[in-house]
């Protein structure tokens, strides 16, 4: 027995959430009063698996999603569901987007030091992180500018002591 699934979702969809304060997501936000999957997105049964509940009000809406693409809800809540709120986008635009430590990081545009981090200016460890080849190469200048010094530091000569030249002789 097939059962009416657009309506078994829209029994779970309270379409009079809170207001988006993020720019480009017209009207309030469709809060999922469903179940939920352990990282807080909804989670709904529909043509004989579980899909997520914004997945689905994205193809039923909007359409299929383009292969390679994955749903961003603009208004960065993982419980809504309101069709203009969502958006299919890449993984690096999503996770871009997102409030976490690898988006803060992508957002810095400078070093500590004011340089920019730019094309000629910026050194890719192989840890994947960013380096300023500005503070990089003052280092090294200052670590064999140090090195050079180092020979040349002053040495107290040792005075040799009176009875030890009169043995001597």
């Amino acid at each position: 027995m097939d059962r009416p699934t657009v309506s078994r979702f829209t029994n779970k969809v309270t379409p009079t959430g809170p207001w988006s304060l993020r720019r480009h997501c017209p009207g309030p936000c469709h809060l999922w009063t469903g179940a939920t999957n352990n990282k807080g997105y909804g989670a709904f049964w529909a043509n004989g698996r579980t899909t997520k509940a914004h997945r689905y009000a994205y193809e039923q809406h909007i359409g299929p999603i383009p292969t390679g693409l994955e749903i961003d809800h603009r208004c960065n809540r993982r419980e809504c569901v309101n069709p203009a709120h969502l958006e299919a986008v890449t993984h690096r635009i999503n996770i871009l987007r997102s409030s976490n430590h690898v988006a803060r990081r992508a957002a810095v545009t400078h070093c500590p030091a004011g340089h920019p981090y730019d094309q000629a200016n910026t050194y890719r460890a192989p840890n994947g992180s960013r380096k300023c080849r500005t503070c990089k190469r003052n280092q090294q200048r200052a670590a064999r500018a140090a090195k050079r010094e180092a020979p040349l530091a002053t040495v107290t000569p040792i005075r040799p002591t009176i009875p030890t030249i009169e043995r001597a002789a």
